[in-house]
C-alpha cells in the first residue's frame, strides 16, 4: 500500500505529488492527459508561487512581469511588486517542468482515470492503486468531487462567467501584467517570452474571442498586426463552490477544491499553499484538519476576490472599480501586494 494516491497532474496535483516525495512518502500520480497539458488561463505566477516552486526544485523560465495595471476606457493606474517580480509561463512550460521534476525524483505518473472510489477507515483504492489517502486534484468539474457527494445541489445562479485564451506573437510592450476592463468583463495580458503575450478574456457573455475583442479597443490597436500564436481556448463557469474538501480519505485540492474567480489570478499560488496543507496532513494522518487548514490558508484570497468579483457584477459600482484604484493607488497598491 502506498501512501498517496494523486488524482490529476496539473500544477496542483504535480505540486502535491512533489512535496509528498520529498517528505519521503510513497506516491503515485493517475493523469489521462499527456505531458504537456494546456490549459486557459492567465499564465502569470505570482513572486511566492515561483519562490515556492524553486525550494521545491522546480526551476522556471519565461518573462519575468514587476506589477499590475489596470486600464479602462479612460483611466489607468499601475501597483508595482515590492517582493519581487511574479513570472509569464506558458503553461504547457510550467507543466513539462513539474513533470520533469516528479520523474527525476522517481513518481510515477499513470495514464488513466480514477474511476470509482472505495474506501474504509484505513485506506482508499482506485484506479487500481490501494493508499492510505487520496488527493484529488482532478480539475474545476472535479469528478471525484461530484463521485463522493461534495458539490452543492445546484441553485440558483447569477452570473456565469467563463474564460478564453489565445497568445499573439508580438514583442511585449510593458513589464506589467495589464488588466483592461470594460462593460463586458476584464482582457488580461500576460508576457509570456520576449516574443510572445498571452491574452485571457473572462466574460459572462456569450460570443467568439474576437468578438469579445472589440469590446477592448485599446487593447486592439496595441495587437494591431499581430498573429495569433495558436487556437483559443476556453475555461468555465469558473465559479465552483463545494461543500467540503474532505470526504474520509480523500482530500480536494487546487480547482478540485473550489474556486471562485480568475479576477486576481491567484489559482496557482493559492493550490500550492493547500497543497502544502495537505501533505502535512497525511504526515501526521489527520485528514480531518485539512478543511480548516484550507481555510486559513485561502481566506484572505478569496475574500479579496469574492469581494472584487461582487463589485463587478453590481452595475452601480462595476464601472468604479478602475477609477477608485486611480484615486486609492496607496491603496490599490496594497490590495495588489497582498495577492502577489
Amino acid at each position: 500500500m502506498i501512501d498517496l494516491l494523486v488524482a490529476g497532474c496539473g500544477p496542483a496535483g504535480a505540486a502535491t505529488a512533489i512535496r509528498a516525495a520529498l517528505a519521503g512518502l510513497s506516491v503515485v500520480v493517475v493523469e489521462p492527459r499527456s505531458a504537456p497539458i494546456d490549459k486557459a488561463c492567465g499564465e502569470g505566477v505570482a513572486h511566492s508561487a515561483v519562490q515556492y516552486l524553486g525550494r521545491l526544485g522546480v526551476e522556471l523560465t519565461g518573462r519575468p512581469f514587476y506589477g499590475i495595471r489596470y486600464l479602462d476606457a479612460n483611466h489607468q493606474v499601475d501597483a508595482r511588486f515590492t517582493a519581487g517580480p511574479g513570472l509569464g509561463v506558458r503553461r504547457t512550460t510550467l507543466h513539462q517542468a513539474l513533470v520533469d521534476h516528479l520523474t527525476s525524483l522517481g513518481v510515477p505518473i499513470v495514464d488513466g482515470r480514477v474511476g470509482p472510489i472505495t474506501q474504509n477507515t484505513t485506506s482508499v483504492t482506485a484506479a487500481g492503486y490501494t493508499a492510505r489517502y487520496l488527493a484529488a486534484a482532478d480539475g474545476l468539474h472535479s469528478p471525484i468531487r461530484r463521485q463522493l457527494g461534495l458539490a452543492p445541489t445546484p441553485g440558483a445562479a447569477g452570473a456565469v462567467r467563463r474564460g478564453l485564451r489565445q497568445h499573439f506573437s508580438v514583442s511585449p510592450w510593458t513589464d506589467l501584467v495589464e488588466v483592461y476592463w470594460s462593460g463586458l468583463g476584464e482582457a488580461y495580458v500576460t508576457p509570456v517570452a520576449d516574443d510572445l503575450v498571452g491574452v485571457a478574456i473572462l466574460t459572462s457573455a456569450r460570443g467568439s474571442f474576437d468578438s469579445h475583442l472589440n469590446a477592448f479597443p485599446a487593447l486592439q490597436r496595441r495587437l494591431q498586426g499581430a498573429c495569433p500564436a495558436n487556437a483559443v481556448m476556453g475555461a468555465g463557469p469558473l465559479r465552483q463552490r463545494v461543500r467540503a474538501r474532505v470526504a474520509g480519505r480523500v482530500m480536494l485540492v487546487g480547482d478540485a477544491a473550489g474556486y471562485v474567480d480568475a479576477l486576481t489570478g491567484e489559482g496557482i499560488a493559492v493550490a500550492l499553499r493547500t497543497s502544502a496543507e495537505l501533505v502535512r496532513c497525511v504526515e501526521q494522518d489527520r485528514p480531518e484538519d485539512y478543511e480548516a487548514a484550507w481555510r486559513r490558508v485561502s481566506w484572505e484570497c478569496r475574500l479579496l476576490t469574492g469581494s472584487l468579483l461582487w463589485a463587478r457584477n453590481t452595475s452601480l459600482l462595476a464601472p468604479r472599480i478602475v477609477p477608485a484604484a486611480v484615486r486609492l493607488p496607496g491603496v490599490y497598491a496594497t490590495i495588489v501586494n497582498r495577492l502577489s
